[in-house]
């Protein structure tokens, strides 16, 4: 038994909330490809009953957060060649889109956040963290993408990262990085400039050549 409580449990907010956290645990990179779960141990995980992680976990292995196999087994995925290669072509076509519709947005404000965010990317680097360097690093994408003012299409970016996220920590731990990003100073030299064709490149560079590593 997982819980013995006399009142009712609040089914709908523990959904939410273990949805949330598992859901953040996979895209950034703290499950690791090939982790089993079970509906046992999410409950005991987050202090809940069977339903609410029953209903979460369904809705990630419909986000493709999570495999379910025809046996029962719950587990992240592990991505093929091919997957990844179809997954970087996504980032490739939706986010140098993303950039420059942020590009006429994209004022003093949020390139000093984004230098700021930069600047804790390189503390996770000098911390050899890659939990941390993986948030911060989609933090980066996710805050100029807020400024294309286009929720549909960074939703579909959001459900790449989160299918890609065990996958990014596999492939922090293969470019043992030691220095920042050097396309993130190329996207906000471009932002600085008003460049939308550097903008674009600097982008698909960025989000698409160390999963190409990864493919080869």
């Amino acid at each position: 038994m997982l819980l013995s409580s006399s009142k009712p449990e609040p089914t709908g907010a523990a959904n939410e909330l273990v949805y949330r956290r598992l859901r953040s645990q996979v895209m950034h990179g703290e499950i690791l490809p090939g982790s089993a779960k079970t509906l046992r141990g999410i409950g005991k995980e987050f202090g809940v009953s069977m339903t609410p992680a029953r209903e979460a976990m369904r809705r990630l292995v419909a986000e493709g957060a999570f495999t379910l196999s025809s046996s029962g087994r719950i587990s992240t995925p592990e991505l093929s060649r091919d997957r990844i290669e179809e997954l970087a072509a996504l980032r490739a076509l939706l986010e140098p889109e993303l950039a420059a519709r942020a590009l006429p947005r994209a004022h003093l404000a949020l390139i000093d956040r984004l230098q700021s965010i930069n600047g804790t990317i390189g503390q996770a680097i000098a911390r050899q963290d890659p939990v941390g360097y993986i948030r911060t690093n989609l933090e980066f994408h996710r805050t100029l993408y807020l400024r294309a003012q286009a929720p549909a299409m960074l939703a579909m970016a959001e459900t790449v990262w989160l299918q890609m996220g065990p996958t990014m920590r596999s492939l922090y731990e293969k470019l043992r990085r030691s220095e920042l990003p050097q396309h993130h100073r190329l996207i906000v030299a471009a932002l600085k400039a008003g460049d939308e064709p550097g903008l674009r490149l600097a982008v698909r560079a960025d989000v698409t050549q160390g999963l190409r590593m990864l493919a080869q």
